[in-house]
Parts: C-alpha cells; sequence; structure tokens
C-alpha cells in the first residue's frame, strides 16, 4: 500500500503544510490502527480515503499524532492533490464524506479549491491566561472552533514564543475545545497577503501547525468583515515555511484555494488492521 507526503498551501517545495496520504481503501481500517499509522508519521495529520461506487466521492478521515480531527484543511487538499496527480483521477469534481458533512475539491488554473464550512467567530471578553500562555496580551480574543487571537502588527505574531504547556489549558470557550489558539494580525503595508497567522494547537499534539485550512474557516469571515472584502489572501507564517491560501466568503461557506507538491512517495509494510 502507497502513502504520499505532500505540502500543501504551498508556494513551493519544503513550503506550506506537509500531510500523509494513504492509498484508498477498499473498507475502513480499525480506528487504532490509523491512530498507531498517524502518530508513527509524526506530521500534523494523516489523511485516510475510501473507495466508493462513485469515482468521483471518497471517504475521508483526519488523525493527528494524537486523535482524530473533526476538520482539516491542508489534508483534505493533500488528499485531493494525491487523487488528481499521483492516481490519476479524472472527474472534474471530487466530493469527500467527513465528519464535517461533505466537501468538495476542484482543480483550477492554478491549483485547487475546496468549499468547507464557514465559521464565524464570537467575540469574548477575554480569556484567563492567554496573554500569559502567548506571551503577549491580545487587542481581541474570538472564539469558534479555535480561539482567536488579534495582536497588534505582523511583527508581533511572527515574534510569538509561546508557553505551549500553559497554552495547552487556554481557551475551553473554543467549540473545538483547549489548547488550539489563532494568533493573527493584519499583514505589514506593501505584503501581498492581507493578513498572517500563526496556529498553535499543542492539546491535538501539534505545537504549532505550518499551515491551517480550518482555522481560515473563522478568519475568513473575521476579516472580511474587519477589511470590507470578499476575498482575501492569508499567510501563515509557521517558522522556515510559511504557507499561502487564498479565501472566499460565501456566506455559510468559505472556499479554500491553494497549492499541492508532491515530495515523498513511500510503501507502507504493514497490513492495516480491519474493523
Amino acid at each position: 500500500m502507497r502513502q504520499w507526503t505532500i505540502d500543501a498551501f504551498a508556494s513551493g517545495p519544503f513550503k506550506g503544510n506537509p500531510a500523509c496520504v494513504v492509498e484508498p481503501f477498499e473498507a475502513w481500517p480499525d480506528a487504532a490502527w490509523m491512530q498507531a499509522l498517524a502518530a508513527e508519521n509524526n506530521q500534523a495529520e494523516t489523511a485516510f480515503l475510501l473507495k466508493t461506487a462513485d469515482p468521483a466521492r471518497f471517504g475521508l478521515r483526519w488523525f493527528t499524532p494524537a486523535l482524530e480531527a473533526p476538520l482539516c484543511g491542508h489534508a483534505t487538499l493533500a488528499a485531493a492533490h494525491a487523487l488528481f496527480a499521483e492516481l490519476d483521477v479524472d472527474v472534474l469534481l471530487l466530493t469527500f464524506d467527513t465528519l464535517s458533512g461533505a466537501l468538495t475539491v476542484r482543480r483550477t488554473a492554478d491549483g485547487l479549491e475546496m468549499d468547507f464550512p464557514s465559521d464565524p467567530p464570537r467575540r469574548l471578553p477575554g480569556v484567563e491566561g492567554l496573554g500569559q500562555a502567548l506571551g503577549v496580551e491580545p487587542l481581541e480574543v474570538w472564539a469558534g472552533m479555535y480561539l482567536v487571537a488579534v495582536l497588534a502588527d505582523e511583527a508581533t505574531v511572527r515574534g510569538l514564543a509561546p508557553d505551549l504547556a500553559a497554552l495547552r489549558g487556554v481557551g475551553g470557550e473554543a467549540s473545538g475545545g483547549p489548547g488550539q489558539v489563532i494568533a493573527v494580525a493584519q499583514a505589514d503595508p506593501g505584503r501581498d497577503y492581507a493578513v498572517v497567522s500563526r496556529f498553535f494547537a499543542p492539546a491535538a499534539g501539534i505545537p504549532e501547525d505550518p499551515t491551517t485550512g480550518s482555522a481560515h474557516c473563522i478568519l475568513m469571515p473575521l476579516y472580511g468583515d474587519k477589511l470590507g472584502a470578499k476575498v482575501l489572501r492569508f499567510h501563515q507564517a509557521y517558522p522556515g515555511r510559511g504557507g499561502d491560501l487564498e479565501c472566499e466568503n460565501r456566506g455559510a461557506r468559505v472556499l479554500l484555494r491553494g497549492r499541492g507538491f508532491t515530495m515523498v512517495e513511500s510503501r507502507l509494510r504493514v497490513e492495516p488492521a480491519l474493523l
């Protein structure tokens, strides 16, 4: 059985966020086996695919090294890239059945476009311990699936060195639970992106995620309102890599656009444990 490591939301190789994608199964493996493989891969997510009778439709599940994720953007883009580029699936639109409902991905002239549920956040008066854990007091705090800390400027976002142990217990107000925090600010003038962010998720076994599609289901409605824009470019400033995506607000949905690059093709030498 083959597996690919794919850089998603990347401007080129060694950029964006690596995800492992396993060749589609005929039946779901045991969840404990999938979790063990994700821990072995030790990437932010490993994507598992299930064949259906429809060649354009697949089951899709995502596992971090510690748990099964309810939604993941970069591993969805990586899964679609693997199907289109590595397995030559010749369809106009892919549909994935996931824990977050049906998600679609289509090819564009510049890469891939994903259709995800929007997650407009609610503003909070503050969150105890957040400023101390981040090392800086946020100007605003919002909550959707993840906690959002709005900071003063791009330099503050890029310079963060949070206390991850402290951050792990912060943010129970978010629907996804504590220990998952987006730090964000408007970009410096002259950048080719409007918003810059970083994402820390120690509670999910991810100290810092290089590029997080699901975070932008929160950030697009938030910054679309702040900047009065329907379409925005975002940069996630993971040190040494960085990821880039364009987002479009479609009301109840958000379109996420980005590119994938296959970095590694490997072959698993362990048989999946079946349900």
